[in-house]
Protein backbone atom coordinates (compact mmCIF):
# COMPACT_ATOMS: atom_id res chain seq x y z
CA UNK A 1 0.00 0.00 0.00
CA UNK A 2 1.39 3.40 -0.93
CA UNK A 3 1.93 5.91 1.82
CA UNK A 4 -1.24 7.90 2.47
CA UNK A 5 -0.58 11.55 1.78
CA UNK A 6 -1.49 14.10 4.39
CA UNK A 7 -4.06 15.78 2.17
CA UNK A 8 -5.70 18.06 4.69
CA UNK A 9 -2.39 19.23 6.12
CA UNK A 10 -1.82 21.02 2.83
CA UNK A 11 -4.97 23.04 3.51
CA UNK A 12 -4.00 24.06 7.01
CA UNK A 13 -0.30 24.18 5.99
CA UNK A 14 0.56 23.89 9.63
CA UNK A 15 -0.07 27.62 9.79
CA UNK A 16 -2.06 27.09 12.96
CA UNK A 17 1.03 26.08 14.95
CA UNK A 18 1.00 28.35 17.97
CA UNK A 19 2.37 28.05 21.49
CA UNK A 20 0.16 29.40 24.24
CA UNK A 21 1.44 30.64 27.56
CA UNK A 22 -0.80 33.59 28.32
CA UNK A 23 -4.14 35.27 27.65
CA UNK A 24 -5.60 34.77 24.18
CA UNK A 25 -9.05 35.85 23.08
CA UNK A 26 -11.34 34.15 20.57
CA UNK A 27 -11.69 36.19 17.40
CA UNK A 28 -13.82 34.08 15.06
CA UNK A 29 -15.64 36.09 12.45
CA UNK A 30 -19.24 35.55 11.45
CA UNK A 31 -17.95 34.17 8.15
CA UNK A 32 -15.96 31.51 10.02
CA UNK A 33 -18.89 30.62 12.25
CA UNK A 34 -21.12 30.26 9.17
CA UNK A 35 -18.84 27.45 7.93
CA UNK A 36 -19.97 25.18 10.78
CA UNK A 37 -22.47 22.69 9.41
CA UNK A 38 -21.63 23.75 5.84
CA UNK A 39 -18.01 23.84 4.68
CA UNK A 40 -17.10 22.22 8.00
CA UNK A 41 -18.98 19.68 10.11
CA UNK A 42 -20.87 21.09 13.13
CA UNK A 43 -17.80 20.42 15.33
CA UNK A 44 -15.34 21.97 12.88
CA UNK A 45 -14.02 18.89 11.05
CA UNK A 46 -13.41 18.56 7.33
CA UNK A 47 -16.53 16.77 6.03
CA UNK A 48 -14.80 15.58 2.86
CA UNK A 49 -12.91 12.36 2.29
CA UNK A 50 -9.25 12.31 1.32
CA UNK A 51 -7.91 12.15 -2.23
CA UNK A 52 -7.06 8.45 -2.01
CA UNK A 53 -10.54 7.48 -0.86
CA UNK A 54 -9.15 5.80 2.27
CA UNK A 55 -10.97 8.31 4.48
CA UNK A 56 -14.65 8.76 3.52
CA UNK A 57 -16.82 11.84 3.80
CA UNK A 58 -18.65 12.48 7.07
CA UNK A 59 -22.37 12.00 6.45
CA UNK A 60 -23.81 12.57 9.91
CA UNK A 61 -22.27 9.72 11.89
CA UNK A 62 -23.96 6.75 13.55
CA UNK A 63 -27.13 7.85 15.33
CA UNK A 64 -29.25 4.69 15.66
CA UNK A 65 -28.57 1.33 17.35
CA UNK A 66 -28.38 -1.88 15.32
CA UNK A 67 -31.75 -3.50 14.69
CA UNK A 68 -32.93 -5.54 17.66
CA UNK A 69 -30.30 -4.09 19.98
CA UNK A 70 -30.80 -4.46 23.76
CA UNK A 71 -28.71 -2.28 26.13
CA UNK A 72 -28.11 -5.26 28.41
CA UNK A 73 -26.12 -6.99 25.69
CA UNK A 74 -23.54 -4.20 25.71
CA UNK A 75 -22.66 -2.09 22.69
CA UNK A 76 -22.95 -4.55 19.83
CA UNK A 77 -20.70 -4.11 16.80
CA UNK A 78 -22.77 -2.31 14.12
CA UNK A 79 -20.29 -3.50 11.47
CA UNK A 80 -19.96 -7.26 12.08
CA UNK A 81 -19.22 -7.95 8.41
CA UNK A 82 -16.15 -5.70 8.21
CA UNK A 83 -12.96 -7.61 7.46
CA UNK A 84 -9.32 -6.80 8.21
CA UNK A 85 -7.79 -5.01 5.22
CA UNK A 86 -4.21 -5.58 6.35
CA UNK A 87 -2.25 -5.91 9.60
CA UNK A 88 0.68 -3.71 10.57
CA UNK A 89 3.44 -5.62 12.37
CA UNK A 90 7.07 -5.18 13.30
CA UNK A 91 8.04 -6.66 9.94
CA UNK A 92 6.14 -4.21 7.72
CA UNK A 93 5.89 -1.07 9.84
CA UNK A 94 8.25 0.89 7.58
CA UNK A 95 5.62 0.66 4.85
CA UNK A 96 3.15 2.58 7.05
CA UNK A 97 5.54 4.66 9.17
CA UNK A 98 4.24 8.00 7.87
CA UNK A 99 0.80 7.18 9.27
CA UNK A 100 1.92 5.94 12.70
CA UNK A 101 2.70 7.72 15.94
CA UNK A 102 6.07 7.39 17.64
CA UNK A 103 4.34 5.44 20.40
CA UNK A 104 2.85 2.93 17.97
CA UNK A 105 6.23 2.46 16.29
CA UNK A 106 7.85 1.82 19.67
CA UNK A 107 5.16 -0.72 20.63
CA UNK A 108 5.49 -2.56 17.31
CA UNK A 109 9.24 -2.77 17.74
CA UNK A 110 9.15 -3.80 21.40
CA UNK A 111 6.41 -6.46 21.59
CA UNK A 112 5.97 -9.49 19.35
CA UNK A 113 2.25 -9.65 20.17
CA UNK A 114 1.49 -5.99 19.44
CA UNK A 115 -0.15 -5.85 16.02
CA UNK A 116 -2.47 -3.39 14.32
CA UNK A 117 -5.36 -4.91 12.32
CA UNK A 118 -6.60 -2.16 10.00
CA UNK A 119 -10.22 -1.93 8.86
CA UNK A 120 -12.08 0.40 6.54
CA UNK A 121 -12.61 3.86 7.97
CA UNK A 122 -16.08 4.70 9.28
CA UNK A 123 -16.72 8.21 10.53
CA UNK A 124 -19.34 7.33 13.15
CA UNK A 125 -18.98 10.27 15.57
CA UNK A 126 -22.24 12.19 16.08
CA UNK A 127 -23.79 14.48 18.70
CA UNK A 128 -27.39 15.61 19.30
CA UNK A 129 -28.67 18.44 17.12
CA UNK A 130 -29.16 20.72 20.11
CA UNK A 131 -25.47 20.36 20.97
CA UNK A 132 -24.51 21.30 17.42
CA UNK A 133 -26.73 24.37 17.68
CA UNK A 134 -25.10 25.37 20.97
CA UNK A 135 -21.60 24.99 19.49
CA UNK A 136 -22.45 27.34 16.64
CA UNK A 137 -24.28 29.83 18.84
CA UNK A 138 -21.35 30.30 21.21
CA UNK A 139 -18.44 29.87 18.74
CA UNK A 140 -17.67 33.60 18.59
CA UNK A 141 -18.32 34.20 22.28
CA UNK A 142 -16.10 31.71 24.16
CA UNK A 143 -12.67 33.05 25.08
CA UNK A 144 -9.44 31.80 26.51
CA UNK A 145 -8.56 33.69 29.65
CA UNK A 146 -5.02 32.76 30.56
CA UNK A 147 -5.15 28.98 30.71
CA UNK A 148 -8.88 28.93 31.46
CA UNK A 149 -12.09 29.34 29.48
CA UNK A 150 -14.60 32.18 29.72
CA UNK A 151 -18.24 32.29 28.54
CA UNK A 152 -18.63 28.52 28.10
CA UNK A 153 -22.29 27.54 27.87
CA UNK A 154 -22.55 23.84 28.70
CA UNK A 155 -20.30 20.92 27.76
CA UNK A 156 -19.64 20.93 24.02
CA UNK A 157 -16.91 22.15 21.63
CA UNK A 158 -15.95 25.72 22.58
CA UNK A 159 -13.35 26.20 19.82
CA UNK A 160 -14.52 24.34 16.69
CA UNK A 161 -12.01 26.28 14.58
CA UNK A 162 -8.98 26.23 16.91
CA UNK A 163 -6.19 28.74 16.53
CA UNK A 164 -3.75 27.13 18.96
CA UNK A 165 -3.06 23.99 20.96
CA UNK A 166 -4.66 25.22 24.16
CA UNK A 167 -7.99 25.72 22.40
CA UNK A 168 -7.73 22.21 20.95
CA UNK A 169 -7.12 20.51 24.30
CA UNK A 170 -9.98 22.47 25.85
CA UNK A 171 -12.22 21.01 23.15
CA UNK A 172 -11.35 17.58 24.53
CA UNK A 173 -11.70 18.57 28.19
CA UNK A 174 -15.22 19.98 27.96
CA UNK A 175 -16.64 17.92 25.06
CA UNK A 176 -20.20 16.65 25.27
CA UNK A 177 -20.52 13.26 27.01
CA UNK A 178 -24.27 12.95 27.32
CA UNK A 179 -24.84 15.48 30.08
CA UNK A 180 -24.44 12.83 32.77
CA UNK A 181 -23.38 9.19 32.97
CA UNK A 182 -23.73 6.40 35.54
CA UNK A 183 -21.47 3.45 34.76
CA UNK A 184 -19.69 0.48 36.27
CA UNK A 185 -16.48 -0.89 34.81
CA UNK A 186 -13.22 -2.64 35.61
CA UNK A 187 -9.58 -1.86 35.09
CA UNK A 188 -6.49 -4.04 35.31
CA UNK A 189 -2.85 -3.20 36.05
CA UNK A 190 -0.91 -5.91 34.19
CA UNK A 191 2.71 -6.47 35.16
CA UNK A 192 5.47 -7.43 32.72
CA UNK A 193 5.24 -11.09 33.79
CA UNK A 194 1.50 -11.17 32.96
CA UNK A 195 0.22 -11.02 36.55
CA UNK A 196 -2.75 -8.73 37.10
CA UNK A 197 -5.60 -7.93 39.46
CA UNK A 198 -9.06 -6.46 38.93
CA UNK A 199 -10.20 -3.06 40.12
CA UNK A 200 -13.96 -2.50 40.21
CA UNK A 201 -15.30 1.04 39.86
CA UNK A 202 -18.76 2.63 39.98
CA UNK A 203 -18.73 6.17 38.66
CA UNK A 204 -21.36 8.84 38.38
CA UNK A 205 -20.50 12.13 36.70
CA UNK A 206 -23.06 14.83 36.03
CA UNK A 207 -22.27 17.98 34.07
CA UNK A 208 -23.49 21.24 35.48
CA UNK A 209 -26.22 21.65 32.84
CA UNK A 210 -27.84 18.44 34.14
CA UNK A 211 -27.83 19.48 37.80
CA UNK A 212 -30.91 20.72 39.65
CA UNK A 213 -28.84 23.69 40.77
CA UNK A 214 -26.08 25.28 38.70
CA UNK A 215 -22.78 26.42 40.21
CA UNK A 216 -20.54 29.22 38.99
CA UNK A 217 -17.46 27.98 37.11
CA UNK A 218 -18.53 24.33 37.51
CA UNK A 219 -18.00 21.87 34.65
CA UNK A 220 -19.17 18.69 36.38
CA UNK A 221 -19.73 16.84 39.65
CA UNK A 222 -18.17 13.42 40.08
CA UNK A 223 -18.71 10.59 42.60
CA UNK A 224 -17.00 7.21 42.30
CA UNK A 225 -16.67 4.16 44.54
CA UNK A 226 -14.22 1.27 44.44
CA UNK A 227 -15.98 -2.11 44.48
CA UNK A 228 -12.82 -4.24 44.17
CA UNK A 229 -10.19 -5.30 45.35
CA UNK A 230 -10.86 -5.72 49.09
CA UNK A 231 -8.05 -3.30 49.98
CA UNK A 232 -9.88 -0.50 48.14
CA UNK A 233 -13.50 -1.63 48.38
CA UNK A 234 -15.71 1.08 49.87
CA UNK A 235 -13.28 3.93 49.17
CA UNK A 236 -15.24 6.81 47.60
CA UNK A 237 -14.06 9.85 45.67
CA UNK A 238 -15.93 13.13 45.25
CA UNK A 239 -14.79 15.82 42.81
CA UNK A 240 -16.10 19.28 41.98
CA UNK A 241 -14.55 20.01 38.59
CA UNK A 242 -14.23 23.71 37.70
CA UNK A 243 -14.20 24.97 34.14
CA UNK A 244 -11.25 27.26 34.81
CA UNK A 245 -8.94 25.27 37.11
CA UNK A 246 -6.41 28.07 37.32
CA UNK A 247 -8.97 30.53 38.65
CA UNK A 248 -10.40 27.88 41.00
CA UNK A 249 -8.53 24.68 41.83
CA UNK A 250 -10.28 21.33 41.68
CA UNK A 251 -12.02 20.43 44.93
CA UNK A 252 -11.76 16.75 45.86
CA UNK A 253 -12.55 14.55 48.84
CA UNK A 254 -12.01 10.87 49.67
CA UNK A 255 -13.93 8.67 52.07
CA UNK A 256 -11.50 6.19 53.60
CA UNK A 257 -13.40 3.05 54.62
CA UNK A 258 -10.70 1.94 57.06
CA UNK A 259 -10.67 5.22 58.95
CA UNK A 260 -14.38 5.86 58.30
CA UNK A 261 -13.73 9.53 57.67
CA UNK A 262 -13.81 12.04 54.83
CA UNK A 263 -10.67 14.00 54.02
CA UNK A 264 -9.69 16.53 51.42
CA UNK A 265 -7.71 15.13 48.50
CA UNK A 266 -5.59 17.90 46.94
CA UNK A 267 -3.42 15.29 45.23
CA UNK A 268 -6.20 14.33 42.77
CA UNK A 269 -4.60 16.46 40.08
CA UNK A 270 -1.71 16.73 37.62
CA UNK A 271 0.88 13.92 37.81
CA UNK A 272 -0.16 12.31 41.07
CA UNK A 273 -0.84 8.58 40.79
CA UNK A 274 -4.31 7.12 41.39
CA UNK A 275 -5.16 4.26 43.73
CA UNK A 276 -5.23 0.89 41.99
CA UNK A 277 -3.21 1.96 38.95
CA UNK A 278 0.28 0.88 40.05
CA UNK A 279 1.41 4.35 39.00
CA UNK A 280 0.76 3.58 35.32
CA UNK A 281 -1.65 6.48 34.88
CA UNK A 282 -1.35 10.00 36.23
CA UNK A 283 -4.43 11.80 37.48
CA UNK A 284 -4.47 14.07 34.42
CA UNK A 285 -4.51 10.99 32.14
CA UNK A 286 -7.90 9.86 33.41
CA UNK A 287 -10.31 10.00 30.45
CA UNK A 288 -7.16 10.39 28.27
CA UNK A 289 -6.60 13.95 29.53
CA UNK A 290 -8.30 16.17 32.08
CA UNK A 291 -7.71 19.06 34.42
CA UNK A 292 -5.82 22.32 34.45
CA UNK A 293 -3.50 22.74 31.45
CA UNK A 294 -1.31 25.41 33.03
CA UNK A 295 1.87 23.36 33.48
CA UNK A 296 2.47 23.10 29.73
CA UNK A 297 2.90 25.24 26.65
CA UNK A 298 0.52 23.93 23.99
CA UNK A 299 1.34 23.91 20.29
CA UNK A 300 -1.05 23.00 17.50
CA UNK A 301 1.06 21.15 14.92
CA UNK A 302 -1.70 20.72 12.34
CA UNK A 303 -3.60 17.70 11.04
CA UNK A 304 -2.25 14.33 10.02
CA UNK A 305 -3.67 11.05 8.76
CA UNK A 306 -2.94 8.36 11.37
CA UNK A 307 -4.07 4.80 12.02
CA UNK A 308 -5.95 5.16 15.31
CA UNK A 309 -8.09 2.85 17.50
CA UNK A 310 -11.62 3.57 16.29
CA UNK A 311 -14.98 1.75 16.34
CA UNK A 312 -13.41 -0.74 18.74
CA UNK A 313 -16.71 -2.52 19.40
CA UNK A 314 -15.13 -5.99 19.55
CA UNK A 315 -14.03 -5.25 23.10
CA UNK A 316 -17.70 -4.69 24.06
CA UNK A 317 -18.60 -8.31 23.38
CA UNK A 318 -20.20 -9.71 26.54
CA UNK A 319 -19.18 -13.23 25.53
CA UNK A 320 -15.54 -12.26 26.12
CA UNK A 321 -14.02 -12.91 29.51
CA UNK A 322 -11.26 -10.69 30.80
CA UNK A 323 -8.88 -13.62 30.34
CA UNK A 324 -9.66 -13.45 26.60
CA UNK A 325 -8.54 -9.83 26.52
CA UNK A 326 -5.51 -9.63 28.82
CA UNK A 327 -2.10 -10.79 27.59
CA UNK A 328 1.47 -10.10 28.60
CA UNK A 329 2.73 -6.63 27.52
CA UNK A 330 -0.52 -5.62 25.79
CA UNK A 331 -4.11 -6.70 25.24
CA UNK A 332 -5.16 -9.27 22.62
CA UNK A 333 -4.38 -7.52 19.33
CA UNK A 334 -6.94 -9.62 17.42
CA UNK A 335 -9.68 -7.79 19.34
CA UNK A 336 -8.44 -4.36 18.25
CA UNK A 337 -9.59 -2.26 15.32
CA UNK A 338 -7.57 0.55 13.74
CA UNK A 339 -8.79 2.93 11.07
CA UNK A 340 -7.19 5.77 9.13
CA UNK A 341 -8.49 9.10 10.42
CA UNK A 342 -7.44 12.72 10.34
CA UNK A 343 -6.30 13.87 13.75
CA UNK A 344 -5.16 17.14 15.20
CA UNK A 345 -1.62 16.80 16.56
CA UNK A 346 -1.07 18.80 19.74
CA UNK A 347 2.29 18.99 21.49
CA UNK A 348 2.54 19.94 25.15
CA UNK A 349 5.95 21.00 26.47
CA UNK A 350 6.55 21.40 30.19
CA UNK A 351 6.89 25.04 31.24
CA UNK A 352 10.17 26.11 32.82
CA UNK A 353 8.42 27.16 36.02
CA UNK A 354 6.39 23.93 36.39
CA UNK A 355 6.94 20.31 37.35
CA UNK A 356 5.49 17.08 35.98
CA UNK A 357 6.81 13.56 35.39
CA UNK A 358 6.23 14.09 31.66
CA UNK A 359 8.49 16.65 30.02
CA UNK A 360 6.71 16.49 26.68
CA UNK A 361 3.43 14.98 25.52
CA UNK A 362 2.04 14.52 22.04
CA UNK A 363 -1.73 14.16 21.79
CA UNK A 364 -3.68 12.97 18.75
CA UNK A 365 -7.23 14.36 18.75
CA UNK A 366 -9.99 12.97 16.54
CA UNK A 367 -11.23 15.70 14.18
CA UNK A 368 -14.80 14.36 14.36
CA UNK A 369 -15.19 14.22 18.15
CA UNK A 370 -12.24 16.13 19.67
CA UNK A 371 -11.45 13.04 21.76
CA UNK A 372 -7.80 12.26 22.46
CA UNK A 373 -7.20 8.96 20.66
CA UNK A 374 -3.53 8.50 21.51
CA UNK A 375 -0.78 10.06 23.60
CA UNK A 376 2.99 9.73 23.47
CA UNK A 377 4.49 10.77 26.81
CA UNK A 378 8.19 11.60 27.21
CA UNK A 379 10.21 11.85 30.41
CA UNK A 380 12.04 15.03 31.39
CA UNK A 381 15.17 13.84 29.55
CA UNK A 382 13.24 13.66 26.29
CA UNK A 383 12.98 9.86 26.04
CA UNK A 384 9.70 8.23 25.01
CA UNK A 385 8.35 6.62 28.18
CA UNK A 386 4.68 5.76 27.77
CA UNK A 387 2.34 5.19 24.84
CA UNK A 388 -1.42 5.38 25.36
CA UNK A 389 -4.25 4.20 23.11
CA UNK A 390 -7.88 5.23 23.63
CA UNK A 391 -10.34 3.20 21.58
CA UNK A 392 -13.36 5.23 20.52
CA UNK A 393 -16.87 3.96 19.83
CA UNK A 394 -20.12 5.74 19.12
CA UNK A 395 -22.56 5.13 21.97
CA UNK A 396 -25.35 5.13 19.44
CA UNK A 397 -28.30 5.23 21.84
CA UNK A 398 -26.97 8.41 23.49
CA UNK A 399 -25.31 10.06 20.47
CA UNK A 400 -22.04 10.20 22.37
CA UNK A 401 -18.59 9.33 20.96
CA UNK A 402 -16.53 8.08 23.91
CA UNK A 403 -14.03 5.43 24.92
CA UNK A 404 -14.45 1.69 24.89
CA UNK A 405 -11.08 1.39 26.61
CA UNK A 406 -8.10 3.41 27.83
CA UNK A 407 -4.79 1.57 27.45
CA UNK A 408 -1.55 2.87 28.97
CA UNK A 409 1.76 1.13 28.08
CA UNK A 410 4.96 1.66 30.04
CA UNK A 411 7.78 1.12 27.54
CA UNK A 412 10.43 0.95 30.26
CA UNK A 413 9.12 -1.86 32.43
CA UNK A 414 6.77 -3.72 30.05
CA UNK A 415 3.64 -3.28 32.18
CA UNK A 416 0.32 -1.73 31.14
CA UNK A 417 -3.03 -0.56 32.47
CA UNK A 418 -6.31 -1.28 30.66
CA UNK A 419 -9.42 0.56 31.85
CA UNK A 420 -13.15 0.96 31.06
CA UNK A 421 -13.82 -2.73 30.41
CA UNK A 422 -17.40 -3.83 31.11
CA UNK A 423 -17.52 -7.32 29.62
CA UNK A 424 -18.30 -8.95 32.96
CA UNK A 425 -20.49 -6.09 34.22
CA UNK A 426 -24.25 -6.71 34.08
CA UNK A 427 -25.61 -3.18 34.50
CA UNK A 428 -25.86 -1.12 31.28
CA UNK A 429 -24.24 2.30 31.20
CA UNK A 430 -26.78 5.11 31.57
CA UNK A 431 -26.45 8.43 29.73
CA UNK A 432 -28.45 11.61 30.22
CA UNK A 433 -28.32 11.15 34.00
CA UNK A 434 -29.52 14.06 36.13
CA UNK A 435 -28.03 15.07 39.46
CA UNK A 436 -29.00 16.83 42.67
CA UNK A 437 -26.69 19.36 44.28
CA UNK A 438 -27.10 17.76 47.69
CA UNK A 439 -25.86 14.33 46.56
CA UNK A 440 -22.48 15.74 45.48
CA UNK A 441 -21.52 17.31 48.80
CA UNK A 442 -18.98 16.00 51.37
CA UNK A 443 -21.80 15.18 53.82
CA UNK A 444 -23.34 12.91 51.19
CA UNK A 445 -19.99 11.20 50.80
CA UNK A 446 -19.92 10.49 54.52
CA UNK A 447 -23.49 9.16 54.54
CA UNK A 448 -22.81 6.94 51.55
CA UNK A 449 -19.68 5.60 53.21
CA UNK A 450 -21.60 4.57 56.31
Amino acid sequence: MKTVRNSLARAVAFSTAFAVAGPVLADLTQEQVAKLGNELTPVGANPNGNEEGTIPAWTGGLTTPPEGWDPEQGYADPFPGDQVLFTITRDNLDQYRDNLSEGQIALLKKYDNFKMPVYQTRRTAALPEEVYANIKEQADKVELQGFGVKNLNGSNVPFPIPENGLEAIWNHNVRYLGGGVDRKYNWFPVRANGDYYKVGFHEKRVFDENMDRQSENRLLNYMAEFTNPPTLEGTIQLVHEPIDQVKEVRSAWIYNVGQRRVRRAPDLAYDNANDGTEGLRTTDQFDAYNGAPDRYNWELKGKKEIFVPYNTYKLSDKSLSYEDILETNTINSDLMRYELHRVWVVEATLRDDSSHIYGKRTFYLDEDSWSVLMEDAYDTRGDLWRASLHGLIQFYDAKVPWYRFNLFHDLNNGSYLISNLANEVEDPWEFGVKGRYIEFQPDALRRRGR
